[in-house]
């Protein structure tokens, strides 16, 4: 499949200012936190804005933006339409959440509520995103169990990677958060190994024997292409990488945005000052690089079924 870019920032935008909302709400409920207008304009602003920014974003690959509205309509059978509510509903109590903190100086009682709700929808919100994919039986390999775990544990790791700096510039968390941020990074990268190992060891869904029912008398042979020039379909599913280059952008994503973060996040939990600060910026760097590079892979390494009428052998 093409990597669309604005679709790429959307999955990776949106799922960290969701998870960043989870991890705001998280830190309330533990009362780990001292609300405030400084910290909390700074972080429901990045969350808001991400969040924000990343579905407005995901109209730029549409045909018509315009008509982005009517996806709202299908809630019974489009998991884009289940997404879209679900982004809408996120912000009522998101935004309750941070009255509260910002203007009221309060995480309790009705304001926990609506975070601890804010944060519910924000996992249901990414759940719905992942499923837009996983429900795709065309793409094999996004039909994979693993795939909207894997869109869950990296908003988290994002969402972390964000909140923890942030606060650590306004408000230093305990170490121990810094802790859980290496976790919930591990984990993330940790189902991306599993996902790869996977789709990389899964037998053929579909053959281009299967795609014409033609199986039965033989292997079966394109003799001639379909198209004599590209077509939007070859642009949009038709998109090959060499598996040699998949493999070490695999490696470089694990480096730089499992490795790294894992590494500078450990290291903040133990020390303070200027270099926790600098340490957990290298985490979020990292971090922001490596699932960029993990959600481009997984759309280049993609394959829809409809190549096997244009010489794919099996999908």
């Amino acid at each position: 499949m093409y990597p669309a870019y604005s679709v790429i920032f959307f999955t990776t935008a949106s799922g960290a200012g969701y998870g960043m909302l989870v991890w705001l709400a998280i830190l309330a409920a533990a009362n780990a936190v001292s609300p405030g207008l400084a910290s909390g304009i700074a972080a429901f602003a990045v969350a808001l804005g991400l969040i924000t920014a990343g579905l407005l974003s995901s109209t730029f690959h549409l045909g018509h933006p315009e008509r982005a509205w009517r996806a709202l309509s299908q809630w019974r059978s489009s998991w884009l339409s289940r997404e879209g509510i679900a982004a809408v509903v996120t912000y009522a109590p998101a935004l309750f959440f941070a009255l509260g903190w910002v203007v009221f100086n309060s995480v309790e009682g009705n304001w926990l509520i609506a975070g601890l709700l804010a944060g519910i929808m924000a996992l249901v919100t990414v759940a719905c995103t992942g499923m837009i994919y996983s429900s795709l039986k065309a793409i094999p390999r996004w039909t994979d169990a693993t795939v909207v775990p894997v869109y869950l544990a990296f908003a988290m790791s994002s969402g972390g990677a964000l909140i923890v700096t942030v606060l650590t510039i306004l408000d230093p968390l305990a170490s121990h958060w810094f802790w859980l941020v290496t976790l919930a990074t591990s984990l993330a990268w940790a189902l991306k190994l599993l996902y790869w190992q996977r789709i990389d060891n899964a037998a053929p869904v579909s053959t281009a024997e299967s795609a014409t029912g033609l199986g039965h008398l033989g292997t079966v042979r394109q003799l001639e292409a379909p198209h004599t020039g590209e077509n939007y379909i070859m642009r949009e599913m038709g998109f090959q990488i060499a598996r040699k280059h998949a493999a070490r952008l695999r490696m470089i994503a694990l480096l730089i945005g499992g490795a790294i973060p894992v590494l500078a996040f450990i290291i903040a939990g133990t020390v303070s000052g200027p270099t926790l600060v600098i340490a957990t910026l290298i985490g979020l760097a990292g971090t922001v690089i490596g699932v960029l590079l993990e959600r481009w892979l997984f759309f280049a390494e993609a394959q829809h079924a409809a190549m096997l009428f244009y010489g794919a052998k099996a999908v």
